[in-house]
């Protein structure tokens, strides 16, 4: 388990060659490898999106920082795969599975249901693997404490579960105009719901790497102050941005939002 103030250290017995695993590995797809990076990113998607979304991120990012976006079963590439409906089995999944990869510092950002898996993945590596990020970015998402309980949709009717889906502005509107795609998208987006809101957070002690929460100021489900509540959950430095939209921020406030990141990137990579 990592202390305060112990440096990254991988075990032996998990070190491997992290180009030739991210060819074969369905977990992670890096559209822009980075030999020379310092620090690896590995990113998270919300309920309902894959990889692709970080597509594009490694253009604007520092030349230090390799991205490395994730891609969980039954989604993207993975559509074919049952997608997970537990949010700890999903973990656990993970974990090894990103192993390979950690032969270098890393950080993780994760935005809305990203953003758990972030940091329940941070506490798996900790407990079981001896190993954790140095940063989390947390985006768009509650502190664990506060409870999703009044706001259950994946176990609607289909008719309703739509209706909220529409309320939620997080699927693209030419979904709805194809029955075909939704028929496909309905299950998946209900795992990816039941993953965020069957998810019942067991108190650990705080995580010892530093932790950056975003936020939109339009998002009426993460206000403000549950946002700023991620503070309880480490021993190291916290900072807190908002930006001007709702929920999905990271797409309409984008450059704003990786200006932030690079600015906190660039300094991780000066204290390594």
């Amino acid at each position: 388990m990592l202390q305060d103030g112990q440096q990254f250290q991988l075990p032996i017995d998990s070190m491997a060659s992290s180009m030739k695993d991210t060819l074969t590995s369905p977990w992670v797809s890096c559209y822009k490898p980075n030999a020379a990076a310092k620090l690896r990113l590995f990113c998270f998607p919300y309920a309902g999106s894959g990889a692709l979304i970080y597509r594009t991120w490694a253009n604007t990012l520092p030349m230090s920082i390799e991205v490395f976006p994730v891609e969980l079963p039954g989604h993207g590439r993975r559509i074919g795969e049952a997608a997970f409906s537990d949010l700890m089995s999903l973990v656990k999944a993970i974990a090894p599975a990103l192993t390979p990869f950690f032969d270098k510092p890393f950080a993780f950002f994760g935005h809305s249901m990203g953003a758990m898996i972030s940091f329940e993945l941070a506490h798996e590596l900790r407990e079981n693997h001896g190993m954790g990020p140095v940063h989390i970015f947390i985006s768009g998402r509650c502190a664990p404490h506060i409870s999703d309980a009044d706001r259950i949709i994946y176990d609607l009717p289909e008719d309703r579960f739509v209706e909220e889906l529409y309320r939620l502005n997080g699927t693209p509107r030419e979904v709805f105009e194809h029955s075909e795609l939704m028929q496909l998208m309905v299950p998946l987006l209900r795992a990816d719901f039941e993953v965020c809101q069957t998810y019942q957070y067991s108190p650990k002690p705080p995580l010892s790497c530093s932790i950056s929460a975003f936020g939109g100021l339009g998002d009426n489900e993460v206000p403000l102050e549950h946002l700023e509540a991620w503070r309880e959950y480490t021993t190291r430095p916290f900072s807190m941005k908002m930006f001007v939209g709702d929920h999905f921020f990271l797409r309409t406030a984008e450059s704003l939002l990786l200006h932030r990141i690079s600015q906190e990137l660039q300094q991780l990579v000066r204290a390594l």
